[in-house]
């Protein structure tokens, strides 16, 4: 049982392409999305159920350049979906950390969006 849950920033693809042509580096782009992803890893390291803590220390975030990722789990800790999205089948109910953080800290990583979006821009306007 796996599930993705994601939260779409609206033009992202536009903004890159965007920027791309008027010579900003991609590799800012996945940067600003890092530290955004960033914000969420602590707020769902705080939210998860903690039996070892294997799952906690999975945490981590993760970004290309249209997106940041925050993941859970790993080879070694295979549970992180059927925590996360539940399994009915074993009865495992839902635990959404991760979505539920990045809904809470919305607010601080859509101001770095804000803030780290406008520093490229500046500098692709040369100011």
């Amino acid at each position: 049982m796996t599930g993705k849950s994601l939260i779409e920033v609206k033009g992202a693809s536009q903004l890159a392409r965007t920027l791309r042509k008027a010579g900003a580096d991609s590799k800012d782009l996945r940067n600003v999305n890092k530290k955004a992803a960033q914000v969420v890893v602590p707020a769902a390291q705080g939210r998860v159920p903690v039996r070892s803590g294997a799952l906690q220390r999975s945490i981590r975030a993760g970004a290309t350049q249209k997106a940041g990722v925050i993941r859970a789990g790993k080879k070694s800790v295979p549970y992180a979906a059927p925590i996360h999205w539940g399994w009915p089948g074993h009865h495992i109910k839902p635990n959404t950390f991760l979505t539920d953080a990045a809904k809470q800290t919305e607010p601080a990583w859509v101001d770095i969006y804000n803030e780290e979006i406008q520093k490229i821009i500046n500098q692709v306007q040369g100011e």
